[in-house]
């Protein structure tokens, strides 16, 4: 039976910020099970698209997801990327705060 994820790479980048803003990439992909070139092209494609602002802090990176901003999915009924996360972190904690 193939392996699958229930989540894409992309999503699951996004929920390592959420949890961690202050994350480094080298933790992004032990924690996400990827490559660290390819948690770099995930966070570069999240911050391009606006779903996440990279800000420098010293010599690391803060980010800073846009929870305000809908799903890409056109029939995703107008939910925000924070509505998701919440969802899948959990009620009482809420990563995007």
């Amino acid at each position: 039976m193939a392996e699958w994820s229930f989540l894409t790479n992309h999503a699951r980048v996004l929920l390592c910020i959420a949890h961690d803003p202050g994350v480094r990439l080298r933790d992004i992909a032990a924690r996400t099970g990827v490559t660290e070139r390819t948690a770099y092209g995930i966070v570069t494609d999240l911050t391009e698209a606006g779903y996440v602002v990279k800000h420098r802090d010293g010599r690391r990176n803060r980010y800073q997801i846009q929870a305000h901003l809908p799903l890409p999915e056109p029939d995703s009924r107008e939910r925000t990327i924070g509505e998701i996360l919440a969802l899948l972190a959990g009620a009482d904690d809420d990563p995007t705060t």
